[in-house]
């Protein structure tokens, strides 16, 4: 049976490769997502472009597991050889948009949960939610399912980590800046002006600490991204536009973050544009974690974002495919890694259930 599932999620695969599912796009992929739970008869639900669906003997009283995955994709970009919209398998290698973030994970879980679906006596409830609008951090996507779905009390999240276990992941904080100065024509003196006003600024967002360090995560990271200023080559502008990027470990909140910078740093205002994607992770004591370091795998935190972000209970980042090679031209991912996936994860599943 495994193997048959493992046959059949590499060629949903292909199809999802083939059907493009950019965030809030996922009209067709969800549907094809639809056919695999027909073709399996098995019960399921969708809600926009989420699809999921709950083990056969879902028992209220016990405790719930989530697989979840997305299969919503970014856009690809200017330097892709191959057709981002063709599946193709060239040495052992399957190409195309969306083969390693995330579809790789998606069929795999898709092809677990399958497996498990039917089983008597599971010490977990299992739900599956293939989830849209992952890659924007959308609306429509996990966070806007958890009030529809039963309560979650822990969950494994399939994002590619060579199937090793991210215990915990980073948070981030996206903050607006402001450095202003007095506007004036080039020509004339200005003391006050808010680009020279901004290199102080950018050395203090280059030096600056935050205290407390995560033995598993490190230190939180901080990266002014973007800067703005200025429309025209003979006028001094009134103010600079700064865009930071904050990287949070698990010992701050998204709040204590924005707490700090408000107090500290030297900018005329910042603001963050959201608080809620919060750092996630899951006790190193915790069953799904003995289990995965039973089987070999090694445990490391994540510095890369994902839908973990919404959860609030312990979570697992782990799944076929390398982070590394997300986003980049010519993304693909291994036909022996998505076996090696549905192998682990079921693995994996059989030892905590």
């Amino acid at each position: 049976m495994k193997k048959k599932l493992t046959t059949e999620a590499i060629e949903l695969l292909k199809q999802l490769i083939e059907t493009p599912s950019f965030s809030s796009e996922e009209n067709e992929t969800a549907s094809l997502i639809e056919q695999w739970f027909i073709s399996h008869k098995i019960p399921f639900k969708r809600e926009k472009n989420n699809i999921w669906a709950i083990n056969k003997h879902f028992n209220k009283n016990k405790q719930t597991l989530l697989l979840n995955s997305h299969h919503d994709t970014v856009k690809p970009n200017n330097g892709y050889t191959k057709d981002p919209f063709k599946a193709i398998v060239e040495d052992g290698k399957l190409y195309g948009l969306g083969s390693n973030d995330a579809g790789g994970c998606l069929v795999s879980l898709l092809a677990t949960f399958t497996y498990f679906y039917k089983k008597k006596n599971l010490s977990y409830n299992l739900v599956i939610v293939a989830s849209a609008e992952e890659e924007s951090s959308g609306p429509n996507g996990l966070n806007s399912m958890l009030p529809i779905i039963p309560k979650i009390d822990v969950a494994i999240v399939g994002e590619p980590t060579l199937m090793d276990l991210a215990i915990a992941e980073k948070g981030l904080v996206v903050f607006d800046a402001k450095v202003k100065g007095t506007a004036s024509h080039a020509a004339h003196p200005n003391d006050d002006n808010a680009i020279y006003n901004t290199v102080d600024v950018l050395k203090w967002f280059q030096e600056f600490k935050f205290e407390k360090k995560s033995p598993v995560l490190g230190d939180v990271k901080m990266t002014v991204t973007q800067i703005n200023a200025g429309k025209q080559h003979n006028a001094v502008p009134s103010e600079v536009d700064l865009v930071i990027d904050v990287r949070v470990n698990d010992k701050y909140s998204n709040e204590e973050i924005a707490k700090i910078l408000e107090k500290k740093s030297p900018c005329s205002s910042i603001t963050p544009r959201s608080l809620r994607l919060n750092s996630s992770s899951i006790p190193v004591h915790h069953d799904l974690v003995k289990a995965g370091v039973e089987l070999g795998r090694a445990t490391y935190g994540s510095p890369t974002l994902s839908d973990q972000a919404a959860l609030s209970c312990p979570s697992l980042k782990l799944g076929p495919g390398d982070s590394r090679r997300s986003h980049t031209a010519d993304e693909f991912i291994y036909l022996k890694e998505i076996e090696e996936g549905v192998d682990i994860y079921i693995k994996l599943l059989e030892l905590v259930l």
